[in-house]
Order: C-alpha cells, then structure tokens, then sequence
C-alpha cells in the first residue's frame, strides 16, 4: 500500500505508508536521444511534488524516497522493471529447494558500496534483518515475515529459509535495499551500491545524486540528476515552462496538459498507474460492520463524475483493489455501481432509512480535500451526514494506521499487488472475512502462479461484493517532459523513477 505526497505505501510510513522497474526508461517516453547525440555529462533536472521525510525507506522515508533513491542510489538482490516483471540484479542467481521453503542467493562480484566497501553476504543478511526490526515502517515488512533464519555460508552466499511457502518471496525481494551494514545516520546519508550515489540534499529545496564511477554495472547516461521539490503541481508546471526541470514525475494538474500537449517541445505521456485512492471504511467500526451500509456508501458514490472533476480524461475505475497490470485483475466497476436508489434501499435494509453521520479523516493534501467534499455532498443525497476532519499525514499514520482510531479515511494505496492486505483482519480497515483470509494465505502457499493468480481472483471479487472499501479509482501516471529527453520511464511502479537511462540532447 503506499501515498501520494505522502500515499500510503506498504505497510507503514510516518508521513505516508508507502507500501517498481528496470533499466529501461521509456524509450517511448521523450525523443528519441539514441538517434543523435547526447550529452554524457548532462545534468538532468527532475520535478517532482514528492520530497522525502528522511532517506531510510524502514524509517517513514515515505513516497519521495523511493522515487529518488531506488533503483538510483540502492539496489536489491531483484528489481520489478517497469512493465512490471522481475529480475536479477545483485542476486547473481538463486536456488529454491524442493520443499519450497530455503533459498539460496549467490551474489555478484565486484560489487561495491558507495563507500568503497564491498558487497558480502552479510549486507544483506543486515539488510533483510533491517526491514524485519520491530521499529521498520518498511512497505514489505509484514510479507517478509515468513523468513524464519537468515545465513551466510561465506561472502558470496546467502541462505535464507523461511516458515512457510510464499510464492511472492522474490517479488518482495525486489523491495529490500541492500544497505552496507555499517553504514550509520541512514535517515539524512546513504552507502547504496546503485548507479549514483548521493551528492546533497537541501531540504524543502532539491536532492542531487551524481553518477557513481565505481558502479558495477553500466554507467549512468547522465553525470547527474537533480530532484525539485514543489509545494504544488502549478509551480512545479511553471518550472517545466521556464526549463528549470526537464521532466516531472508525476502529473498532478490535468487542466494545465493542454499547454504542453500543444508544444513541439514537450512531451506528454500516459503511462499505466498502480496508485488506488480509497474511501477506507473501519469495518470494525459501526455502521462499517454493516456490508450494507458499506455497499449503500459505494454505490451512493458517482466515481466517474469524481474522476473526471479531479483528473478530466485521465485515470480509470477499477471496481476493486487491482489495478490492470496485476495478474488477477477482473474489471469489477460493476458491483456496487452508482445507483442512489440502490443505496437508500440498502440503507433501509440495514436499519439507516433516516441516514447517519460519521467523520472522514482526511490528509490535508491533494486530491483528498477535494474528493472529501465531493463525497459529503454525494452522500447528503442518500441522507448521510459528512464531518471532514482534515489532518496531517503524521497525525493520519498515528490516528488511522497505527491506532484504528476512525470510521472512515480517505488515503492513496501506491503499490501493485496489494490486494492481500485484505487477507489480514488486523490490518488498519480491520476487514475480516475468515474465507478471505484462508485464500490469501492458500495463495501465497500457491506451487503454481496459475494457482495463486485464481485464488487471489476469488479475493478480488469476494472484497468487492462486500465492499470491503470504495475503490473511488486509479489514478493516472502522467509524466511530461522536454522533446530533449528520453529514456524515462513512463509507469512509476509503486512511485518508483528510474534515472539511470535518461538521456539528454545537448
């Protein structure tokens, strides 16, 4: 699960709960820089509304700091490239023993931290353990629990034997940064192993990585990169207009395309998004126990005519927690559709014939107060009375995440494959249904993807009929950047942006 801003990504953050891709930007992304020359020693400038709290991705680093850290300045034994498949990266190869449950990774020579040490086997036994500690607020924490023992026969060999099967073991993988496991002060340095190692971060400003000369592997197209940080999608756009960045990240300002759309020097691409902005309801909390109550709120709830206000023609309905690209995706835009007569029925069943009123904790950044106050006024339709309580991401994480202390929340769920979080009652929407629960986990004990991916099907359309929350919809991922530029990528995965291939004509 992961946030915008500061989206809820994994399983926790302390501004956003961030609950992903490969060396390919988006050759279809810019210009075609390969056709003529380009500038090996660029500087190229990204904006972005996404500034990191701290550099520790376990420590509440949130969404900016995977955007500007993974895969350019740390690396995992895997990476999820951009059209979402997974490969080997310092992992030089693995073995999976015949019951399932003991993995063993050899790792690849010559690979040196940014501090000159080099890579052992004990990094990542550091790195796994790291992300299991008790105070981890890391995206993949609560999947990587099945690893029971972490050992490291020699430097090069890592043997890690987990408690059960788990199908999804190194697709997680692809989550942990392997960190030199002396590295110290993680929250404000970093000794990553990837292309660019980091250069200075100015906060509230700019964070510059330059290329790392001792990378393992290709070098960098570009010398350096330099994230900007903007307080909103105008000055960010305006930045984009006067060449002070060359590209940004993520569109947020729909209406402000048209400008670049229409000019040869720019860009516009719409690219595939995995972020899920939900009307979470406690279903621990009354009248959320209620599946009807749940089903009437969804279904009193025009999504399409919300994402067209705050999107205009970008983005999609989904109907659930899967977006497209996940394997198990079913387009389920059809259970729990608006229909307002629909809703006051179901509210009448459950005993709401009159309506009720409930509070909305709502993060205090975009698009949130403007889809909260869409949904009072959809719900004041149907006899249901909105409080919108506005609070910050940290007071969301403590309040919401941590304590369950809501009814209802509205946050942004970045990551793919999230869908199982619904397998786990105690997770903060406190969804439970024994069957669902039971799937997940025959699922992720699944021998076959074919096995997981129809098992997990059935999760999806189960969560959905209960309304397990509002899927309100997916947002778009819309990267704009000079006709200069190329190799970007253009899905952002789990908000993750790739520098490495960028490259700029001169």
């Amino acid at each position: 699960m992961s946030i915008k801003k500061t989206s809820l990504y994994g399983t926790a953050t302390a501004a956003t709960l961030a609950l992903t891709l490969t060396a390919c930007g988006g050759g279809s992304g810019g210009g075609d820089a390969s056709g003529g020359t380009y500038d090996k020693n660029a500087t190229v400038n990204i904006g972005s509304l996404y500034e990191p709290q701290n550099l520790d991705n376990t420590a509440g680093g949130g969404q900016g700091v995977t955007e500007a850290l993974n895969g350019n300045v740390y690396e995992g034994l895997f990476r999820l490239t951009d059209d979402g498949k997974v490969e080997k990266l310092l992992a030089q190869d693995y073995k999976v023993s015949g019951d399932g449950l003991t993995y063993t990774f050899t790792l690849r020579d010559g690979v040196k931290f940014h501090s000159g040490k080099t890579l052992t086997s004990a990094d990542v036994k550091y790195s796994l353990e790291k992300v299991l500690a008790d105070d981890s607020q890391s995206a993949r924490k609560s999947n990587l629990e099945v690893v029971k023992d972490v050992a490291t026969p020699d430097a090069k060999t890592v043997k890690v034997t987990l408690s059960q099967k788990s199908i999804s073991f190194v697709y997680n993988l692809s989550y942990v940064w392997i960190i030199n496991s002396e590295a110290k002060d993680l929250k404000t340095s970093e000794d990553g192993t990837g292309p660019y190692k980091l250069n200075k971060w100015t906060r509230g400003s700019a964070l510059s990585l330059d290329r790392f000369a001792g990378y393992w592997g290709d070098a960098a197209a570009n010398k350096q990169v330099v994230f900007h940080y903007y307080k909103d999608a105008t000055a960010l756009n305006n930045a984009l207009l006067t060449n002070a960045v060359d590209v940004v990240t993520s569109e947020q300002s729909p209406d402000a395309l048209d400008q670049f759309k229409n000019n040869q020097n720019y860009k516009v691409n719409d690219g595939d998004s995995t972020t899920k902005l939900l009307l979470a309801f406690n279903d621990k909390a009354k009248p959320f126990t209620d599946v009807k109550v749940r089903q009437a709120v969804s279904a009193a709830i025009d999504d399409k005519k919300l994402l067209e206000s705050v999107w205009g023609g970008y983005g999609k309905l989904i109907g659930s927690m899967v977006p497209p690209t996940d394997p198990w995706y079913e387009d389920l835009t059809k259970v729990n559709a608006y229909d307002t007569a629909k809703a006051k029925k179901l509210l009448a069943e459950a005993g709401y014939e009159n309506g009720f009123s409930f509070t909305l904790d709502t993060p205090n950044y975009d698009p949130h107060p403007t889809a909260a106050t869409f949904i009072k006024s959809q719900l004041a339709k149907v006899g249901i009375t909105v409080k919108i309580n506005t609070i910050t991401p940290d007071e969301w994480y403590t309040k919401v995440y941590k304590n369950h202390d809501f009814t209802a929340t509205l946050q942004e769920h970045v990551n793919d494959r999230d869908l199982v979080w619904y397998g786990n009652p105690d997770f903060y929407w406190g969804y439970d249904n024994k069957q669902v629960t039971k799937w997940v986990e025959q699922a992720e004990e699944a021998s076959t993807t074919a096995e997981q991916t129809e098992l997990l099907k059935k999760v999806n359309r189960q969560t959905a009929e209960d309304a397990a929350s509002d899927w309100l919809y997916l947002y778009p991922q819309i990267v704009v950047a000079s006709s200069k530029l190329s190799g970007y990528p253009l899905n952002g995965l789990n908000s993750q942006f790739f520098a490495y291939d960028i490259k700029k004509k001169g």
